[in-house]
């Protein structure tokens, strides 16, 4: 049984982690509203870009010399996996979720005899990866240090998966995110960047109304030559713009039940707290009524 002192010491410990667990809350839920708009204003811009890359894609794929960005290199033999995770923990399930994705991917390549590489954004997808798959992680992109997100750092990332796969280090690359929904939901995400992903309507021939017909200039390989890379650090871009929103939505959440439970854990422990001492003070008193009745006896 906890002393009366044991029990005052645990209700201010846990009053104290309260305070800080509100105050993440509230840093999470300003920063949130930020991130939230520039992930939103992000994705229109990919979007647009997919449904340009589809419709060029659609008509050069068939063609001799298109590019592999496009078709791939012929094989599908060792695969890159970019995760992006957060470099900060206390967000709830946002970096597990993500983790546990990249990991059922993983096992399914190992499985059908791929070989696999990691690169890893973010420290705690590393530090989760590396308990089980650390031969297969080349390296860490650390975003510690980036205050503001910007293209550039996206491109900085872009740049060093173009150059991996211009000296045939893999032959298809996927990146791991999580879509921002909500602040409840968050959905983690494997997109495909290498070679690019027509969307599901141009691969199972579907289309939805009439059909402009769209003539380019300059030639499509040309614009190809110049989008596909860019498309590549679009999609870093994007996916990292939805990380950021999603991990302050899943540390808004998680802090908030934090708190929560601290106000339940300080309620039951004051309770606790005012029965240890009415019995201490109700032993006291019958400690006295004993003492003076045997004085009088």
């Amino acid at each position: 049984m906890p002393t009366l002192k044991d029990l005052r010491n645990r209700i201010a410990s846990v009053k104290a982690t309260q305070k800080i667990t509100k105050a993440m809350q509230m840093v999470a839920a300003a920063k949130l509203r930020r991130a939230q708009d520039a992930a939103l204003a992000a994705r229109p811009y990919a979007e647009r870009m997919d449904k340009v890359l589809a419709n060029l894609g659609e008509r050069v794929s068939t063609s001799e010399g298109a590019s592999p960005l496009l078709v791939g290199t012929g094989s599908d033999k060792v695969h890159l996996l970019v995760v992006a995770t957060s470099e900060r923990g206390l967000c709830g399930g946002f970096n597990s979720n993500i983790v546990r994705l990249a990991r059922a991917h993983v096992r399914k390549l190992l499985d059908a005899g791929k070989t696999v590489k990691i690169l890893c954004i973010g420290r705690k997808g590393q530090d989760m990866l590396k308990r089980d798959l650390s031969s297969s992680i080349l390296d860490l992109i650390d975003m510690r240090g980036v205050k503001k997100l910007g293209f550039e750092d996206a491109n900085k990332i872009g740049r060093r998966v173009l150059e991996m796969f211009e000296n045939g280090e893999f032959d298809v690359c996927t990146l791991f995110f999580s879509r921002f929904q909500s602040v409840l939901t968050q959905v983690p995400t494997a997109l495909q960047l290498i070679p690019a992903k027509l969307s599901d309507a141009q691969e199972n021939g579907e289309t939805q109304g009439p059909q402009a017909a769209y003539e380019y200039e300059p030639e499509e390989d040309e614009i190809l030559a110049e989008l596909l890379p860019r498309n590549i650090s679009t999609q870093i871009y994007r996916g990292l713009l939805e990380n950021a929103a999603s991990e302050q939505g899943a540390r808004m959440t998680a802090m908030d039940n934090a708190t929560r439970n601290a106000g339940d854990m300080i309620d039951d422990l004051t309770l606790l707290y005012n029965r240890s001492r009415q019995a201490q003070i109700t032993k006291e008193l019958i400690e006295i009524v004993s003492g003076a009745e045997a004085l009088q006896g």
